[in-house]
């Protein structure tokens, strides 16, 4: 997540409200501690570890292990990395939890993060197609992770749903300037700052928004609970769509990969 904390909301929700945000949060920390415990640098992990803690490496990832679209999201590269991260999933998520209800927010908050990762691998095979014509090494896949994508997504449902009039039982009244401002911030911070992955950013707002569309759909016409069916069937739909998109130019690019994953071991010995 960007450097730039998410915006207040005017009433305060109590704990056990937002339980599953609160869980969430308790997970990061704690595997950020079991990290650290074990000899992770606190404040700059190392690419070993970051790999070794299942960070997301776009030849390993979709070579080998596709699993790490997943567990890239609950690493983080250091302390204030983390901070920044569970402070924004404690605004939003806190919120957007009672809004969207205990299990839709759940499936955007998995969705846009895989969304996020996917994206952030898309990135770096349009990259590596570049890297064949002119031998940029800035243009090698990279290591990457953390929450951003899904903490981004539920802001961008939050941002999505501020747009909308408002429902007539929504629980909260969402300041839309704010929340306008704060995120066209972090995504001008990831175009213009260095080591933040935007594509991630992106994704995982897009993902968040469309949920928080049809979502919103359901609601305007009384029917909720086909809002929550479609919306989680879009989200696990379009990632898997994109998902075969991506291996689709995997397969001509699997030659180049492999020999960049094994220098990359060679290098890092993992």
């Amino acid at each position: 997540m960007a450097e730039f904390s998410p915006p207040s909301i005017r009433s305060k929700p109590e704990v056990h409200l937002w339980w599953l945000t609160a869980l969430f949060i308790a997970i990061n920390v704690s595997l950020f501690l079991w990290q650290v415990l074990t000899g992770v640098n606190i404040s700059s992990p190392s690419l070993v570890d970051a790999i070794h803690w299942g960070a997301d490496y776009a030849p390993l990832t979709f070579l080998e292990e596709p699993t790490r679209l997943f567990t890239s999201m609950f690493f983080h590269f250091g302390l204030i990395h983390l901070m920044l991260n569970m402070w924004a999933l404690y605004i939003f998520g806190s919120v957007a939890e009672q809004l969207f209800g205990r299990f839709y927010y759940l499936g955007v908050y998995i969705f846009a993060g895989l969304m996020g990762s996917l994206l952030s691998g898309l990135i770096d095979i349009q990259n590596t197609f570049e890297l064949l014509q002119s031998q940029n090494p800035e243009l090698f896949p990279t290591v990457s992770a953390g929450a951003s994508g899904a903490v981004m997504g539920i802001g961008g449902a939050l941002t999505v749903l501020s747009l909308f009039s408002i429902l007539p039982k929504q629980r909260f009244i969402l300041d839309k300037k704010t929340l306008v401002m704060v995120m066209g911030i972090n995504l001008l911070i990831g175009f213009t700052m260095p080591g933040i992955n935007n594509a991630a950013h992106i994704g995982g707002m897009l993902m968040g928004a469309i949920l928080a569309i049809i979502w919103y759909m359901g609601q305007r016409i009384h029917k909720p609970n086909l809002g929550i069916y479609v919306g989680l069937v879009v989200g696990a739909v379009t990632c898997y769509l994109f998902y075969d998109y991506c291996m689709q130019q995997v397969q001509i690019l699997e030659p180049i990969w492999r020999q960049i994953l094994s220098a990359m071991r060679a290098q890092l010995h993992f």
